[in-house]
């Protein structure tokens, strides 16, 4: 399989090519921490990275790219691009959870098979949180919620994942909690991972929101109008 891997969803601009043969396996890879400007830089990553590679876009065999939560223009931005690449080189593209990524790099570092709970910061009190068993497979569906209630509702022992997990260790108190990583967005490896596993039919390449984004259209003031 050789599959192009990328994720503007959160601070990171990140993208990897997997070229995996019979030989065995290869992931060249960059990431850039950008808070803005994904656009302006992606499409120039992707085309270093395919180069370092020694690839050409005609050889990949499938696109993943992340889905959410995160930025309402980094998710557009990635999912816009992946989508038109998958098009022109007639390949599949996969959406893959910002949240799955994060349980899967406390996966991969712990090397523990038990249930991991991804967390990142939102405004205020609030934290996006979402639990998965040892196979990856989600506990439940994510949610949006004060972290201190978050805290309050995991089991004895859980382990966290993600840049909101100190959060809701200290909105919580509670010290029997573990955490595994504190990372602020996806190892773009996390994604290669999960997007050479995922099914095309169940993981479409469609944004994920938790919160609708601050930005509103403009309405007409018909006091101002001639």
């Amino acid at each position: 399989m050789r599959l192009l891997a990328i994720d503007t969803a959160l601070d990171a601009c990140s993208v990897a090519v997997l070229d995996r043969t019979d030989g065995g396996e290869r992931v060249t890879s960059a990431c850039e921490v950008l808070g803005r400007g994904h656009a302006e830089r992606l499409m120039a990553m992707v085309g270093e990275v395919m180069a370092e590679a020694g690839l050409p876009f005609s050889a990949l065999d499938r696109i993943a790219v992340t889905t959410g939560p995160g930025s309402f223009t980094g998710l557009r931005v990635g999912l816009s691009a992946a989508r038109g690449i998958a098009l022109v080189v007639g390949a599949p593209a996969v959406g893959i959870g910002t949240l799955d990524a994060l349980a899967d790099m406390a996966r991969n570092e712990t090397g523990e098979g038990c249930p991991v709970f991804s967390v990142l910061e939102a405004k205020g009190p609030e934290i996006y949180g979402q639990g998965f068993d040892g196979d990856g497979t989600p506990i439940a569906a994510p949610v949006a919620m004060a972290a201190a209630g978050f805290g309050h509702e995991l089991p004895p022992g859980a382990l966290l994942a993600g840049g909101g997990a100190a959060k809701v260790v200290a909105a919580c108190g509670r010290t029997d909690l573990r955490i595994a990583h504190e990372a602020a967005w996806p190892d773009i490896a996390a994604v290669v991972r999960l997007g050479a596993l995922a099914d095309p039919r169940a993981h479409p390449p469609e944004p994920f929101y938790l919160r609708a984004p601050d930005a509103a259209p403009a309405r007409r003031d018909e006091g101002l109008l001639a």
